[in-house]
């Protein structure tokens, strides 16, 4: 089924119902004109005639659009089944999932005093402007899940050279594979092997574009050819300490050579960057602890607050 806008809603106060208009302008705070405006991630809600459709049985009444204080109505997508990131083009208009649901306002919302329940906190979403345009009812949507881009370079003199089988990198591939499945989140991986060479290893990081997660298994500890560490960490913007602090601690009071990893994790831009050891075991270790982290840390750099 095709997605597109059923109306189109403005109000001028916060916690009143949207009026449907023949047009609504989007610029870089939102919707102009609206109550929720403004430079945050919920700039623009919208809400599906499915949700309507539903709780108009609850409500025992037709609902009108804009009652649940939504910016824009679509039909033809679940829209609480998209994921933060996600982005919608609408005409000229791009917008960026921000948020699911939100939490209910209770008597300061128009519709809960009506009925006692709304819809909005678990089946609304949210979403900020990237571009700016017009936006009327009619208008089609197409929807473009966010892909992760995943690269994973292993560092290893002997794999690069054919004489083993690199299994730390597509170990990292799987375990990281999974966790966004897990999530409902899809990716794109890409994996390379090099050898233990600085200058490689920077062409390949200056290269990456725009990966969101960067990952190198192997090179972190304290031999001659480990360079993988003083190579990426003075190429960081910010270094996240704790994770690999953390993760030392844990397996080192058990092996002490775990202490002598020198692995970093980190951001480069808007890419999470993260060194692993160039065992399998170690491996898993390390990234049953980092994926712990992980989801917070996107959204974070996407200046998303999931608090």
């Amino acid at each position: 089924m095709d997605i597109k806008v059923v109306s189109v809603n403005i109000s001028e106060k916060k916690g009143t119902v949207k009026v449907p208009v023949e047009s609504i302008s989007l610029n870089e705070s939102g919707v102009a004109g609206d109550a929720h405006s403004g430079k945050w991630h919920r700039q623009v809600s919208l809400l599906g005639t499915e949700s309507f459709r539903k709780f108009e049985k609850q409500a025992g009444r037709m609902l009108s659009y804009g009652e649940f204080a939504e910016n824009i109505t679509t039909e033809g997508i679940i829209l609480h089944e998209t994921h933060p990131l996600d982005r919608f083009e609408i005409g000229d208009v791009l917008l960026e999932v921000t948020q699911i649901g939100k939490k209910c306002h209770g008597d300061g919302c128009a519709i809960y005093r009506e009925v006692g329940n709304c819809v909005m906190p678990k089946e609304g979403i949210f979403a900020r402007v990237l571009k700016p345009g017009t936006i009327k009812a009619g208008d089609a949507v197409k929807y473009f899940p966010k892909v992760f881009d995943i690269l994973v370079i292993t560092l290893s003199d002997r794999a690069s050279a054919g004489e083993y089988e690199d299994k730390s990198g597509p170990a990292t591939a799987r375990l990281i594979e999974e966790y966004l499945t897990g999530k409902s989140w899809s990716s794109r991986i890409t994996r390379r092997v090099i050898p233990d060479d600085a200058g490689l290893l920077k062409q390949e990081l200056e290269s990456a574009g725009n990966a969101d997660i960067i990952f190198t298994t192997g090179g972190t500890g304290i031999g001659p050819r480990d360079i993988t560490v003083d190579t990426i960490k003075p190429w960081l913007d910010k270094e996240i300490p704790g994770i690999m602090e953390h993760i030392r601690m844990k397996y080192g009071a058990e092996k002490p050579n775990a202490l002598v990893s020198r692995s970093v994790a980190g951001v480069k831009g808007s890419t999470l960057v993260y060194t692993l050891p160039g065992s399998v075991k170690a491996v898993e270790e390390y990234m049953q602890e980092i994926v712990k982290t992980i989801s917070h840390s996107i959204f974070m750099l996407n200046g998303l607050d999931m608090h």
